[in-house]
């Protein structure tokens, strides 16, 4: 099973590697047939599409599980980047492991390494958390235990969610926080613009967000989240006077 990234937005990062996978493989499973048509044609790619998405996974799946252990190779795709990220294709590929069938990473661009790589924030360490959860309540439960992220975090959204997005993350880390908003990475329209948080909000307030975003989020500061786990000297005074209970002292 071949794990084979596409092009996030610009053809020419398409590798020959790739290419020559896709040709040979006996068949390619995708996320949408439509998409991934107008990439094999463009590079004059003929075989055979299967479509294998989060919908049709549990019955699709076996079924392309049978082929690769029945000796055929085939490769997986996704609309754009690497497989596997964000997409259904974890499914398969940890049910091929499981099988001993032999599973072969073809890399390309990631969205949301590069935009990390350009980002101009801290890159040491980093958590992917790509698209926050819909319903209010939800996100609201997954940016509060955000709150004392220490790495550098980085997140996809729609054009049309990333107002609603801005305002949540401002009012969660707070109007000075610095992120790097990246946005059709590759493409021809491609901008990577640092700035805070605040003025992230304020700047979309006057401007129609257009395209897919990366938001790569600068993490809280270390000292900050010590300072905060500590305890007050009120605190600490409160804790030595109270009084030790010996109920379960056996004399």
């Amino acid at each position: 099973l071949y794990i084979v990234g596409t092009p996030i937005g610009n053809l020419g990062d398409f590798s020959p590697r790739a290419i020559e996978i896709l040709k040979t493989v006996d068949f390619i499973a995708a996320e949408d047939t439509r998409v991934t048509l107008k990439l094999l044609n463009h590079f004059e790619i003929r075989n055979t599409l299967i479509s294998y998405h989060e919908h049709n996974a549990a019955a699709r799946g076996p079924e392309l599980l049978e082929r690769l252990l029945n000796g055929e190779n085939g490769a997986i795709v996704t609309d754009a980047g690497m497989p596997c990220i964000s997409d259904p294709g974890e499914q398969i590929v940890r049910e091929a492991h499981a099988r001993g069938i032999r599973v072969v990473p073809i890399p390309a661009a990631s969205a949301c390494v590069t935009a990390l790589a350009a980002s101009g924030q801290p890159t040491a360490r980093f958590v992917f958390e790509g698209f926050l959860p819909v319903p209010k309540r939800e996100r609201r439960e997954r940016l509060t235990f955000l709150q004392n992220e220490t790495r550098t975090m980085i997140f996809y959204e729609a054009p049309h969610k990333l107002r609603g997005t801005l305002d949540d993350l401002a009012a969660t880390f707070g109007a000075d926080r610095s992120v790097s908003l990246c946005r059709e990475l590759t493409k021809l329209h491609e901008e990577i613009k640092k700035t805070t948080l605040g003025e992230a909000v304020a700047f979309y307030k006057d401007n129609d967000p257009r395209g897919e975003y990366v938001l790569v989020l600068a993490g809280t500061d270390p000292a900050a989240v010590e300072q905060a786990a500590a305890p007050t000297l009120e605190e600490a005074v409160a804790a030595a006077r109270a009084p030790v209970s010996y109920t379960h002292l056996t004399l």
